[in-house]
């Protein structure tokens, strides 16, 4: 997932006494050694006694009553001895269960937790292999947004899609719902004529005559990354393995877009291995979609936000197309591990950068990423535990954890790691560990005992340069934290004061400026300018008007900040189609600091809300309560 940059502000949760999981290593026939601690705080499932091996999903999706409706069978096995089965819901309503010997079970549904939902536990004997679940979804899974048709880009058809990751899965597919519990699956989906359904599985590239799909995953995979999209939705190839999803009047343009994936592809190959996967497309997705990007196998789910027409905003599916090594193809354990799946993601996606667009552009990306992390140390405070690589979320919503610390502080260690272990040792040290441990899940301890004993081992000095521990078991940013060069922010910021000491904006050297040195100008913008300067540079350089997301956002907070009025219509437009949190949180929280503001926030936000996804309805509501 491209990373949030907000923290949730979510209550603490009670003990989660009988929350279970295992962590099996798919492929290797053994089960990783679990310390009490190491336990999946976040599943109800049994995992460790008895795990699902294979899902068969057959569902309908009604868009009028918006409901998911049908059925799952999974086939599992007895890793120890167990007299149930247990899998993570969320305001499922289930119908009935049915054993593999045609018999009822006779299943119970616990009470339901704020952030857990419910456990549906199943008496089960030995002899028992497989199980179906008969069940349709809720009325408000928090996995799903369904869009009318006046909510799509085409206006004449509705839109389903969902967001499994965390633990959402559990709201619209009963499952064992921990990132270390992996399963492959096959799934049958019904939905009305004239729409196209998508899966992260194999999919169609054209849509069926009468709504009937089926799809095929292969590959084992966690229950976060089990997405399903529905909707008036076309393909266009990109070469023989990859292409572009979208609506067909976005379509044109998301395939011009996007039209060096494949390039992507082999670029990423060629560092760490081969993509084992099949094929990758992008599914560019209504505007409501909460979150950058989403690295569902096979199909990554993307906000339409990276349309700026220029290629400037790719670099997103770079991130998304590394998780299919990082994350997809060796998994977190546990969300205390998060950092495994989003550190490495980050830095992969950098070096598929580079090695695209060279390295001053990308040393840009790592200055960026460096603000992010400081500013998220400052949110959460220098000496909280939560600005750890290792996390402790017991008790917790993972969603805590889904900060920069993970995705910045992650990708600077491993950028220390390189800068002293030399980047051939690293690059044949990543190799080694994505084939070594493909299809499998591991935790924070495994993986310094595999670095130690791969690539430290022998190195005394490397070991005390990088000092792990100052990195994974403790707070803020280490003293001996990288930087990248940062020559072209440089020039930036010297514009930046420049302007803050009096140039008039038409006279700043901003020729030829990316998107990220735009960036880091608009993020050193001096306080307290006048609307007669901010005027100036509105005129100067359309920063109202401006199509690119990451530039608008920027220009419309600092339009709050220093109350540029002729700004806000802009702004309230882009926040009545724009459901990425990433823009929403930074916004809403700049209004909600003064009077005015506030009632300015609500005014918007009473007319948007019902573009947002569950999710960021959900942070907004915090917010603005």
């Amino acid at each position: 997932m491209n990373k949030y940059s907000f923290i949730f502000l979510l209550a603490a949760l009670g003990m989660l006494a009988s929350c279970q999981s295992g962590t099996e290593t798919q492929g290797s026939g053994k089960q990783n050694t679990v310390t009490p601690d190491e336990k999946d705080w976040h599943t109800y499932s049994n995992a460790d006694s008895v795990k699902v091996t294979h899902l068969a999903l057959d569902i309908a999706v009604d868009f009028d009553q918006k409901k998911i409706k049908g059925s799952a069978h999974w086939d599992f096995q007895f890793l120890k001895s167990s007299n149930s089965i247990v899998f993570d819901t969320w305001d499922l309503s289930i119908d009935s269960v049915v054993l593999d010997d045609g018999t009822k079970a006779a299943f119970v549904l616990g009470a339901k937790d704020s952030v857990l939902g419910s456990p549906l536990r199943v008496p089960v004997n030995g002899s028992n292999k497989a199980l179906t679940i008969y069940y349709s979804t809720g009325p408000h899974p928090i996995a799903l947004q369904w869009l009318d048709p006046a909510q799509t880009f085409g206006k004449k058809y509705p839109f389903l899609y969902t967001q499994s990751e965390s633990i959402y899965a559990r709201s619209w597919i009963p499952c064992q719902d921990g990132p270390g519990i992996r399963y492959t699956y096959d799934a049958k989906v019904k939905v009305p004529a004239g729409l196209m359904a998508l899966m992260s599985a194999q999919n169609p590239q054209q849509k069926s005559a009468d709504g009937s799909y089926s799809f095929k995953m292969e590959q084992p995979v966690p229950a976060y990354l089990m997405a399903l999209a529905v909707g008036d939705i076309g393909f266009s190839a990109v070469d023989q393995r990859t292409g572009v999803y979208a609506e067909p009047v976005v379509l044109p343009r998301a395939r011009k877009e996007l039209e060096d994936i494949g390039t992507m592809v082999q670029t990423a190959e060629k560092l760490y291995g081969p993509y084992r996967w099949g094929r990758y497309d992008v599914l560019i997705l209504p505007s409501g979609f909460p979150i950058g990007g989403m690295e569902n196998p096979r199909l990554t789910f993307s906000t339409p936000t990276i349309l700026a027409g220029d290629k400037s905003l790719v670099n997103l599916i770079a991130h998304e197309l590394a998780h299919s090594w990082s994350g997809n193809l060796v998994t977190n354990a546990t969300w205390n591990d998060f950092w495994l799946n989003e550190g490495f993601t980050v830095y992969f996606e950098r070096r598929i950068t580079e090695a695209t667009y060279g390295k001053d552009y990308v040393d840009m990306l790592w200055e960026l990423g460096f603000q992010d992390m400081k500013a998220g140390v400052e949110e959460l405070g220098a000496q909280s535990r939560d600005t750890w690589l290792k996390l402790d979320l017991k008790g917790r919503d993972p969603d805590i954890g889904l900060t920069d610390i993970a995705y910045e502080k992650g990708a600077a260690f491993l950028f220390l790691v390189e800068q002293t272990v030399g980047r051939d040792n690293m690059d044949r040290f990543l190799r080694a560990y994505f084939d070594s441990h493909a299809f499998k899940t591991i935790q924070t301890e495994q993986f310094l005992t595999y670095l130690d004993e791969h690539l430290l081992k022998g190195h005394p000095d490397w070991k005390k340069k990088i000092n792990i521990n100052a990195w994974v078991y403790a707070p803020g940013i280490p003293a001996n934290c990288p930087h990248a060069g940062d020559l072209r922010f440089k020039k930036a910021g010297a514009e930046s004061d420049a302007f803050a000491a009096g140039t008039p904006a038409a006279q700043l050297k901003t020729q030829g400026w990316s998107t990220y040195e735009w960036m880091h100008f608009l993020r050193h913008l001096p306080g307290g300018l006048t609307t007669e300067r901010m005027k100036d540079l509105d005129q100067a350089f359309h920063l109202t008007q401006s199509g690119n997301s990451e530039i608008a956002d920027l220009w419309f907070l600092q339009s709050i900040r220093n109350h540029y009025e002729p700004a806000y219509p802009a702004m309230k437009q882009f926040l009545y189609v724009t459901g990425r949190q990433k823009f929403l949180e930074p916004l809403y929280k700049a209004m909600m600091a003064t009077p005015d503001g506030q009632v300015m926030a609500r005014e918007i936000y009473s007319k948007a809300r019902p573009n947002y996804h569950p999710l960021a309805q959900k942070t907004i509501d915090e917010l603005l309560k």
